[in-house]
């Protein structure tokens, strides 16, 4: 478990990040960062109730196209449009996790998969509306200053009140009976906890907050396009979710902050970034299989055995 000690440095040191880095390009690489932490934070809040969707860049796109054709074509105020998009995220969220509520393990996570694949071609259907095909652009800014500074704050902030909502739903009550639906849907059944309306209740909330991420997404790069939110979109997403560490909450946080940043600080690698990605899933899955997350207790746990060995072997040559 990481101490709260831990996530107070990391806040202070982001909070500083612009005063010690004046580029452009690479505050924009820690926003793609802090807008697909909340992504990734929201799809690992469905898979606490043992579900697995493979639809979720598909509902970033909802938000995303809902709130950038509303503000552009109707002129609608980004406070407005913004939560328009996610509500709808939601709403879509809602509606099809409804006929999906019973659907379990491979059967959900193809079903959200047809799903996802559905929504795309939705979005290429109505290319009217969307640009699909030639890009949505001339949609308002978040901000009229052209410097990235105010966009880093604010998706900063944004990014801590996301985690903070995702956290107090996952520890609360419901979270808790979201894990036992997990461990055991027919024990959770058997003392009253309503497994489909819980389900129903965590895609809801994870739809919302990706369709947030996609809503601010539109009006911060300005530009949609439909393969930004296609399958291998989704399957970048679930890959942060992974390899940082599905059963933690810090999980999906560590893995995209590493899978986002690592190219950039390794821009030789930047073309073999899909085989690093694998070579860093295939360890995760056979020798920490609790995800990054795991490392520092894993490196502990070595030294103290090797400290205790040390010991032994001390005692046994006296």
């Amino acid at each position: 478990m990481i101490e709260p000690a831990t996530y107070a440095g990391v806040i202070i040191f982001l909070c500083l990040v612009p005063l010690f880095i004046k580029s452009p390009y690479y505050l924009h690489i820690f926003i793609l960062v802090f807008i697909y932490i909340i992504a990734s934070a929201s799809l690992r809040t469905i898979t606490i109730s043992g579900q697995f969707p493979l639809a979720h860049a598909a509902f970033m796109g909802v938000g995303g196209y809902t709130s950038a054709v509303l503000a552009k074509e109707l002129g609608w105020s980004l406070f407005l449009t913004i939560p328009l998009g996610a509500l709808m995220a939601m709403g879509i969220g809602i509606l099809i996790g409804y006929p999906f509520a019973r659907l379990r393990s491979l059967y959900y996570a193809l079903g959200s998969l047809f799903f996802g694949i559905g929504m795309v071609q939705v979005f290429l259907v109505f290319n009217k509306w969307t640009c699909a095909y030639q890009g949505l652009t001339g949609m308002p800014p978040l901000f009229a200053s052209v410097s990235k500074v105010p966009y880093y704050y604010f998706f900063l902030g944004l990014t801590l009140l996301c985690l903070l909502a995702l956290h107090r739903f996952e520890f609360c009550r419901i979270g808790t009976s979201l894990k036992a639906i997990n461990q055991s849907y027919m024990a959770a059944s058997s003392v009253g906890i309503n497994e489909a309306w819980y389900r129903i209740l965590a895609v809801g909330v994870g739809c919302f907050f990706v369709g947030l991420a996609g809503a601010t997404y539109a009006h911060y790069n300005l530009a949609l396009s439909y393969t930004s939110f296609d399958m291998l979109a989704t399957l970048w997403i679930v890959l942060y979710v992974l390899i940082g560490g599905i059963d933690s909450f810090a999980g999906p946080i560590i893995g995209t902050a590493i899978l986002v940043l690592l190219p950039e600080f390794a821009r030789e690698l930047k073309a073999f970034v899909p085989y690093v990605s694998a070579g860093m899933l295939l360890i995760v899955v056979f020798v920490m299989p609790k995800g990054l997350v795991s490392l520092p207790g894993l490196i502990k746990s070595r030294l103290s055995e090797r400290k205790r060995g040390k010991r032994i072997a001390h005692v046994s040559g006296n």
